[in-house]
């Protein structure tokens, strides 16, 4: 496999708070979430802001990596991608699943990593292809 391309993102997390503050954290939510993604944002507490809005901080740089990766060979929306975290015993890495129609992406193996630090979360995707 070759690499199809690397993107990377950061995300200012008071960015994300001012959106918020525009558009509803619903809002927001069902705009750049994918059925998956949601579901387990709504499981949060609502009075848990802060969490809150990290999962959507991480979700947004990934998703932002994760097209500056595949453009222009595709032209994703955020809710083509679903990024599920490292899982809770730590036996998982965090991965990226791509929901595409596009025969041809399916062949294609996402690398993820996201890195958060105080008010910035930093993520760099990798796509391999055939």
């Amino acid at each position: 496999m070759g690499i199809l391309g690397i993107g990377v993102d950061v995300v200012h997390v008071p960015r994300i708070l001012r959106l918020l503050e525009r558009r509803t954290p619903t809002k927001l939510a069902h705009r750049i979430l994918s059925e998956k993604e949601l579901s387990v944002w709504n499981g949060l507490p609502s009075e848990d802001e802060v969490r809150r809005t990290r999962y959507l901080a991480v979700r947004w740089s990934v998703k932002e990596a994760a097209y500056k990766a595949v453009y222009p060979v595709a032209r994703p929306t955020w809710k083509d991608f679903t990024f599920h975290s490292l899982s809770s015993d730590g036996s998982r890495k965090p991965f990226l699943e791509y929901h595409s129609k596009e025969r041809e992406s399916s062949s294609w193996k996402f690398h993820t990593s996201v890195s958060h630090d105080g008010d910035y979360v930093f993520a760099t995707v990798l796509v391999e292809a055939p």
